[in-house]
């Protein structure tokens, strides 16, 4: 696949209204946002360790709510000179109650991009709205047989026993991670390429591994021509920037989440640079600005 395909993709698929894929240029670098679509979560998930009332209050700011939102996805497709890197691969279409997610796979294709020029992917951790997707059925056989997967070894090792002591989610989630997470190690652990903090997967392509949400949590930065864009997976939720020490009920430390956090939102405030997260709202591409105390999220202009 040549950089152009990215930028200039065929038409989108007959069903959509809109495209759900979103074009960036980082220097050299070819990125595309993908939206896996959205799934429904109580109000609670966002904010387990504060009062019902002002979790109340703050959804209602956001005309949201008041006990269940829509919760976005969205992974990335990055070329980098003659490697096509999959950053996550969505929630896949084989969990029951998610009709509205597990879309990336397909929107891929609608964007004229053949799966098996995927040369590597990064997983940033391996809930299932991460590595769901490489379940589905017949994805594998249109991968590529010596397709790379980077995640850290941490975060391997996590999935051998996981612990949810310090979560607080719905009943039925920790099993279906468990068993999801045990499917994806299953077919896919000898294309694992495991890395200890830091790893270059391509020129400019990055990833980093934070911690917090899961002992594994990676980054991953794309860096060309003076510009940086930042994937930073579940590090941020919109809720973030008012309330950075809100806990997630999906993190597995939520302390250390919290200061992964701020100590994020900090550099990128700094930086200015281009941030994306999985679970920002469509297209997720923006910037971190301080607002006094708080922080704010500066979405960016689409570039039609």
């Amino acid at each position: 696949m040549k950089p152009d395909n990215i930028m200039n993709p065929v038409g989108p698929g007959e069903d959509e209204l809109v495209p759900s894929r979103y074009a960036v240029r980082i220097g050299d670098i070819e990125v595309l946002v993908i939206s896996d679509g959205v799934l429904p979560l109580p109000t609670q998930t966002m904010s387990t360790n504060v009062d019902p009332a002002e979790r109340e209050a703050w959804f209602k700011d956001m005309f949201l709510g008041p006990d269940a939102f829509d919760w976005a996805l969205n992974v990335l497709l990055v070329q980098s000179g003659d490697q096509t890197i999959l950053v996550d691969a969505g929630l896949g279409g084989q969990f029951s109650g998610f009709p509205r997610a597990g879309q990336s796979l397909r929107r891929l294709e609608a964007a004229g991009v053949d799966l098996g020029s995927v040369t590597d992917i990064v997983l940033t951790h391996m809930h299932m709205d991460h590595v769901g997707g490489l379940l589905g059925d017949d994805v594998k056989s249109r991968l590529r047989p010596d397709l790379r997967i980077h995640v850290a070894a941490a975060e391997v090792d996590f999935w051998d026993s996981p612990d949810f002591s310090h979560t607080d989610m719905p009943a039925p989630v920790p099993d279906v991670l468990r068993s999801t997470a045990k499917q994806f190690l299953d077919q896919y652990h000898n294309k694992l390429q495991t890395f200890e903090n830091e790893h270059e997967v391509a020129p400019g392509v990055v990833a980093r591994r934070t911690g917090g949400h899961t002992p594994g949590h990676s980054l991953v930065t794309v860096t060309s021509g003076g510009e940086r864009l930042t994937f930073a997976g579940d590090i941020l939720f919109p809720v973030a920037f008012d309330h950075p020490e809100w806990h997630n009920g999906f993190e597995h430390d939520p302390e250390e989440s919290v200061r992964v956090r701020v100590r994020f939102l900090q550099e990128a405030a700094a930086s200015g640079e281009l941030v994306v997260a999985t679970h920002m709202p469509f297209p997720s591409v923006g910037r971190v600005a301080l607002n006094g105390d708080r922080f704010r999220w500066v979405a960016s202009f689409w570039d039609y």
